[in-house]
């Protein structure tokens, strides 16, 4: 089998020129461990730059301010803490979290000594960690807050988990590495493709804002939908400058580098006008797609879709598994017809929407098809999941 082709709140400052050698703050250690964990999805295991899987803390105020990157990505946050001596230093990112994962409830209080190292005490716990230069740590730009604007957090996480998945992971296909942000007065829209689907979700609701085209790289995406699906603000802020974008999300603050390029232009390869149409249930589809697939081909996971009068038949062959058909009930009426697909394509579209039922458009096996939610209960939200067939 062959593929076919388609075309916040204040968010924490950065980094400053504080004196490095005197920083000593108490800290709660479940507040510390909180924002450690989100941290540990930026902080590289292992990078060329040492200094990238270091964490920079910084005393500062009544608060511990933590920022964590791997140059493309930066995520700062804070906790509350009682500064004693203002400061900033940087500590091994992993193993700081595995070790206060380990402590118990309790303050832990942090002292810079000589040579960057840093004492950790707990009760009777008591550590000292090998740090870095503050000063080696990426200089991180400042958030434009003068030009911020609001978005709707809600339709934002709706828009990246109807998305996300689509995004191309091949390094050669550059633009394609991000989703297309359109953002216009009556409304956002997200679009993604990897050449093959392509996954368009808009929210329309007025916002104030101008017509913006941005590309959002994919570890952006999934960092900023880990940010929203752990917070439960109504709003966040966006901000760009020429090279940089900026989400605040409650007092977190997530930066990444844009992707320069032009998306390629999605409007143009929207199917028009499908003949032929299928509604079948999702859940029952995805149940019985999983077990059909286990039989696909390992290298194309080709599953066939044969539609006939109210039936909706998938099968798969391989000969070194075996094979495997399913028949679902559907309203199709029209003469049969068979389309193959690859079945990881459709088992993501079934695993991000939440309906009853999906519905099935195409024109025939070597077109474009579409799949979408049937019902829609959010007037607001539109989707549409486009997936060229494989070539049987």
């Amino acid at each position: 089998m062959q593929q076919t082709s388609l075309m916040p709140d204040v968010a924490p400052p950065a980094p400053t020129s504080i004196a490095g050698g005197a920083a000593e703050f108490i800290v709660n250690n479940r507040d510390l461990l909180k924002e450690l964990s989100g941290l540990q999805r930026v902080v590289p295991r292992k990078s060329t730059v040492p200094i990238l899987v270091n964490i920079h803390m910084q005393a500062t105020g009544n608060a511990l301010f933590l920022t964590a990157s791997d140059v493309d990505l930066s995520l700062r946050t804070a906790c509350p803490a009682k500064v004693k001596k203002e400061g900033r230093f940087t500590i091994p990112a992993h193993k700081l979290h595995d070790y206060v994962r380990l402590l118990e409830d309790g303050d832990v209080t942090m002292r810079l000594l000589d040579n960057h190292w840093v004492q950790i005490r707990s009760g009777r716990s008591h550590t000292k960690m090998v740090g870095m230069a503050p000063e080696n740590f990426p200089n991180l730009p400042l958030f434009p807050a003068a030009s911020a604007i609001k978005l709707d957090a809600r339709a934002v996480r709706s828009l990246i988990a109807h998305t996300l998945f689509a995004v191309s992971v091949e390094e050669s296909q550059y633009i394609l590495n991000g989703a297309l942000l359109l953002l216009k007065p009556e409304g956002i829209t997200m679009v993604s493709t990897d050449g093959h689907r392509m996954a368009v979700a808009e929210h329309i609701k007025p916002q104030s804002t101008k017509d913006a085209r941005i590309l959002v790289p994919q570890k952006a995406l999934a960092e900023l939908s880990s940010l929203l699906n752990s917070s439960s603000v109504e709003q966040i802020q966006f901000a760009q400058d020429n090279t940089t974008l900026y989400f605040a999300v409650g007092s977190r603050l997530l930066t990444s580098r844009q992707i320069m390029g032009r998306f390629p232009n999605y409007e143009a390869v929207l199917p028009r006008n499908h003949p032929h149409k299928a509604v079948v249930s999702r859940q029952e589809l995805l149940i019985a797609l999983q077990r059909v697939a286990q039989f696909s081909d390992e290298k194309s996971n080709c599953v066939r879709v044969r539609l006939a009068k109210n039936e909706f038949k998938l099968t798969s062959s391989d000969a070194a598994t075996g094979e495997s058909e399913d028949v679902l009930q559907t309203n199709y009426a029209g003469d049969q017809k068979t389309v193959a697909f690859n079945s990881q394509y459709l088992l993501e579209f079934l695993r991000a929407v939440d309906c009853d039922s999906v519905r099935l458009e195409f024109k025939d096996a070597d077109s474009a098809s579409e799949l979408r939610p049937e019902e829609n209960t959010d007037t607001a939200c539109s989707y549409r999941y486009i997936v060229m067939p494989l070539k049987m």
